[in-house]
Parts: C-alpha cells; structure tokens; sequence
C-alpha cells in the first residue's frame, strides 16, 4: 500500500524497504477542458543537488536533452509529447546505489513546454501526480497529488528525493514558478542559452 502525501510531508523509502536500489519516479497530468489551440506538451526532469541547492555540473540536469546524468545514476525514460492515456505520462529511473557522494538530493520538476507562446499554465492542468515504486517487484511506496490550484505557473517543482543519514527520504514539494524551464535552471544554477 503505497504511502499518499500531502504538500510539504516527507517519507523515508529505504526505511521500510532495505536494500532498495532501481526506483522510477512517474509522473502524469491530464488536460482540462481549455482549449489554447495547441497541445500541451509537459516535461519531467531532475536536477541532481548538492549541499549548496545547485548542480555540480551542467550534466547533473536530466531532461529529454540529456537523458543521462555523468554517473548513470539518474535516466529520463524518454519524452511523452501529449500526455494522453492513463497511468506515467514520464519517467525518471533513479538508481540509488549510484548517485554520487556529492549529490545530496534529486529535485523532479515538471514544465510546459512553449508555454508562453501557446499561452498554456498548470492552470489548465488537472489530476497531476509524482509517484515512486520499486522497479524490481514494481510495488507504489509513495504517491503526490498535487491538488494545488496553480494559475499562472508554468513550471513545477513536484517533489524531492534526498539523503539523510544514510537513508533515502522523499519530500512532496509542490510549488509553482512563473517563467517555466528557464527559472528552474536559474534557481538549480544550470545556464541557459
């Protein structure tokens, strides 16, 4: 029975769950009913933190651009176009044994692509989640709604995987940003051409 969250909870994953390894975080949305006049295009990605809340290197940014961090430890599944269908819209494999000693937590974000231009916001987004499982047995251990009401965000942070004391703990963030992938990256301190 996986572990539900509400905004700004946290859960150990590797308390309950020794030896846990290869986890895929999912992450889906529907489209409401608004229509902009194009489709939604949303983006999973991860940026790999140290201490300081910014990427060690501009690789640590993992995104249909670079499906792979340096160390192999963190891969996107690939880029889902539309979003349509039941079930991971996206997904991000983590392995947990690999992440450097350096990287102390994964944040997961979600933007919208050409949001600007297609005038598109979370606000036209419904029903979006993050949810971890095991890949080895495939077992849910947590699971975000955001339910959040965001109007004019256009990026996401859903949630945070980080390290404490030697256990992997998950944090259901769910905080909007105006300005889409690019305030991310200036946030994480990735450059943006």
């Amino acid at each position: 029975m996986p572990v539900s969250l509400q905004k700004g909870q946290k859960v150990s994953l590797t308390k309950g769950n020794p030896g846990l390894k290869n986890v895929v975080v999912g992450v889906g949305w529907d489209v409401n009913a608004f229509d902009t006049g194009g489709d939604f295009d949303l983006d999973a990605s991860a940026f790999l933190l140290a201490d300081t809340g910014r990427v060690p290197d501009q690789r640590d940014f993992v995104f249909f651009g670079n499906l792979k961090d340096p160390s192999g430890s963190v891969q996107h599944m690939g880029d889902n176009l539309t979003g349509a269908g039941d079930g991971d819209d996206e997904q991000i494999r983590v392995d947990l044994s690999k992440v450097p000693a350096n990287i102390s937590k994964i944040a997961f974000t979600v933007t919208i692509y050409e949001a600007e231009n297609r005038r598109q916001n979370f606000g036209q987004v419904s029903n979006a989640f993050v949810r971890i499982y095991n890949e080895e047995n495939g077992e849910e251990l947590v699971r975000y709604d955001l339910g959040e009401d965001f109007s004019i965000e256009t990026a996401a942070v859903f949630g945070e995987l980080y390290k404490n004391n030697n256990e992997w703990k998950f944090n259901a963030v769910g905080s909007g940003y105006q300005g889409g992938l690019a305030a991310l990256c200036a946030n994480y301190g990735v450059d943006v051409e």
